[in-house]
């Protein structure tokens, strides 16, 4: 006489399974499996209209002759293979003599921005650690230039810097005299100590952010046994705080890094679409290689090699940092 199980009330009744065992799991559906799928497939399609289409129609002008006489039709204008790459790469020519002078000058101001910003960071990150009375306050005050639309800071920065009736040279010039006479910020060799600033005090806040955000994981713990062991601040930064950091560090150092070598903003608001030479970016001078000379070809190719670049040193810091990492696991 065959046994039917009874399924208690609510839950469905499953078929072959004998008295006193367990029902066997059921498999997802198709739907189900699809599902995340057909979630993310609105923000795959924007994602491929907003980057990936442009950047490859970029990739095609770099190898056409595209000026003013064919920004009507695309289409017609004639092949040019790599001529706009070697025109580019030509250094011992006018437009590769500025193009490896702005990349230089990129170069040192990426290095340089995101050196202070990290410092700045990961000192009030730190300094804030530790709870007292007026932390919140410092630490929504920290915040701000983060939370400040980039416009508007960019040009309350541009009047500080005026020469004649700017906040800077009023500090520096009428009340400190630690200069000589009221200084040109926005021409000349100070547009670029100018820039740096601008950058540093808008990049600051999100290393502050991501390094306090990390200070969270590290157990208290640790600190107190390092405290009773009788090591100092100094000791305590160098062998707890900066090592259980470093995956964190590794991480906003890139983004930094990405961030402020492709910056178009900062240098456009402060200066215009003309830049001085001293702090001739390499997004701007992009940009004017290929607004104000009519020659989208030769901007376009300028445009992938610095993707190339990008995509050079991104892929060799990650090999670095990921063999870092497996050689201080073991």
């Amino acid at each position: 006489m065959t046994q039917t199980a009874v399924a208690p009330r609510g839950e469905p009744a499953v078929r072959g399974a004998a008295p006193g065992e367990a029902p066997a799991p059921r498999r997802p559906g198709r739907r189900r499996i699809a599902l995340p799928y057909l979630l993310l497939l609105p923000a795959l399609v924007l994602e491929l209209l907003v980057h990936l289409l442009p950047m490859l129609i970029g990739i095609g002008m770099s190898f056409k002759e595209l000026t003013q006489f064919f920004i009507r039709d695309w289409s017609a204008a004639p092949w040019a293979g790599l001529d706009n790459y070697s025109v580019s790469l030509d250094f011992d020519a006018p437009v590769g003599q500025a193009l490896l002078k702005s990349f230089v000058t990129t170069c040192l101001f990426t290095l340089a921005s995101v050196a202070l910003c990290w410092l700045l960071g990961t000192a009030a990150a730190v300094f804030l650690q530790e709870g007292f009375r007026g932390r919140a306050i410092l630490r929504t005050l920290f915040l701000v230039p983060y939370a400040l639309p980039v416009y508007a800071a960019v040009i309350t920065w541009a009047f500080m810097f005026q020469r004649d009736n700017g906040l800077v040279n009023h500090v520096l010039h009428d009340q400190l005299g630690l200069t000589d006479g009221p200084a040109f910020w926005l021409i000349g060799d100070n547009s670029f100590w100018a820039l740096l600033t601008v950058s540093v005090w808008k990049g600051w806040p999100f290393a502050f952010l991501t390094v306090m955000a990390g200070l969270q994981n590290i157990p208290r713990d640790m600190y107190e046994a390092a405290a009773l062991d009788g090591a100092g601040v100094w000791r305590q930064l160098r062998h707890i705080t900066l090592p259980s950091l470093r995956q964190v560090n590794q991480v906003l150092v890139l983004v930094l890094f990405l961030w402020t070598f492709n910056d178009f903003n900062t240098p456009f608001v402060l200066f215009g679409k003309a830049a001085p030479e001293a702090a001739d970016l390499i997004s701007l001078h992009i940009y004017q290689s290929s607004f104000q000379t009519w020659n989208f070809g030769t901007g376009s190719a300028m445009s992938v090699l610095l993707l190339l670049f990008l995509l050079l040193v991104t892929g060799a810091y990650l090999l670095l940092t990921s063999r870092g990492r497996k050689v201080s696991d073991a």
